[in-house]
C-alpha cells in the first residue's frame, strides 16, 4: 500500500475502519482480493512476483498492511527480502508481540524502508523502518493516516484521505465518500509537496491520492470494516494502466481467534 487512512476505535462497535490505495507498476502481476490457495485462512490480494501481499486479514482475527518508505538516502541491504512477506508473517506468527519486538530490535534492517501496520481487533501496532531508525509503537485510538513516510506525516494526500474518511463516517456514507477522496487524481500544489529526494516532477506525480499512469499508478483501492462481533467486510476496486477500472469485489468473513 502507498496510502492508508484508518479509524481505530478499540472497545467500540467497529474497532477498525480503513481505506487504502496500492500504487505499483502495472506490469507486476497480482491476484485480486480473495482467499489464498496455499493459505485459505488468509484473505487479501497477492503479489504474484514475490508471493507476499500489501494488505490482508486472517481468520484467526488479525489484520496487516505494509507501505514502502520513500527516501533515496536509505540504503537497501543486498538481497533484501520482499516487504510484502512481512504482512504474511504478521498474520501467521503465534507470538505477534515477540516477533514485532525482534524486528524493532534490529531485524527490520534486513528490509528496505517500510511501515508495517498490524492489528488484532483491539490493539494496533505500527512498526517504522526509515533513515531515522526503527520505531515500534501501539497506535493510540483515533483517526490516522500512513503513506510513504511515518505515521501521520502531514503529506497533502494523507491529510485528504484522513479527512475523507472522517467525513464518510460522520455523514454515514461509508465507504463511498472515503473512496471518492482516494480516487482523486489531482496533484497537490507545489508549495505543499514533501521533499523526499526524488525531484519536483516525481513529487508532483506521486502527490495525488490516486496516481494515473501508463506504467505506474494506483492498482487497487481497498476498504475494510472490522466489527466488534468479529465480522470483517473487505472490498477491493482494481485499476489498470491510465486508471481504467478492471473490477470490484467484496468479501466477508468471521474471525476465529485462537
Amino acid at each position: 500500500m502507498c496510502l492508508i487512512a484508518f479509524d481505530h476505535r478499540p472497545g467500540s462497535d467497529c474497532p477498525l475502519r480503513l481505506v487504502a490505495n496500492r500504487d505499483e507498476f502495472h506490469a507486476r502481476p497480482a491476484a485480486p482480493l480473495g482467499a489464498w490457495d496455499d493459505a485459505p485462512e488468509i484473505l487479501g490480494g497477492r503479489d504474484l512476483e514475490a508471493g507476499g501481499t500489501w494488505l490482508a486479514v486472517h481468520r484467526r482475527g488479525r489484520f496487516a498492511a505494509v507501505t514502502n518508505v520513500r527516501d533515496p538516502r536509505l540504503k537497501v541491504p543486498p538481497g533484501a527480502p520482499s516487504r510484502g512477506a512481512l504482512v504474511r508473517e504478521a498474520l501467521e506468527r503465534d507470538d505477534l508481540p515477540a516477533w514485532l519486538d525482534r524486528l524493532a530490535g534490529g531485524a527490520a534492517r534486513h528490509y528496505a524502508g517500510f511501515n508495517l501496520l498490524v492489528g488484532d481487533g483491539e490493539t494496533l501496532w505500527h512498526l517504522h523502518r526509515g533513515l531515522d531508525g526503527i520505531r515500534l509503537r501501539r497506535v493510540p485510538p483515533g483517526l490516522h493516516g500512513l503513506s510513504n513516510a511515518s505515521l501521520d506525516t502531514p503529506w497533502p494526500k494523507l491529510i485528504a484521505a484522513r479527512q475523507g474518511l472522517a467525513a464518510s463516517l460522520r455523514h454515514g456514507r461509508w465507504p463511498e465518500d472515503a473512496l471518492a477522496v482516494l480516487g482523486d487524481p489531482h496533484p497537490a500544489d507545489d508549495d505543499q509537496l514533501p521533499e523526499t529526494g526524488v525531484g519536483l516532477e516525481m513529487e508532483r506525480r506521486l502527490s495525488s491520492p490516486f496516481i494515473v499512469g501508463r506504467d505506474y499508478g494506483t492498482r487497487a483501492s481497498t476498504w475494510m470494516a472490522w466489527h466488534a462481533d468479529g465480522r470483517i467486510e473487505i472490498g477491493e476496486r482494481r485499476f489498470g494502466p491510465n486508471g481504467v477500472a478492471l473490477g470490484e469485489n467484496v468479501e466477508r468473513l468471521s474471525t476465529n481467534p485462537p
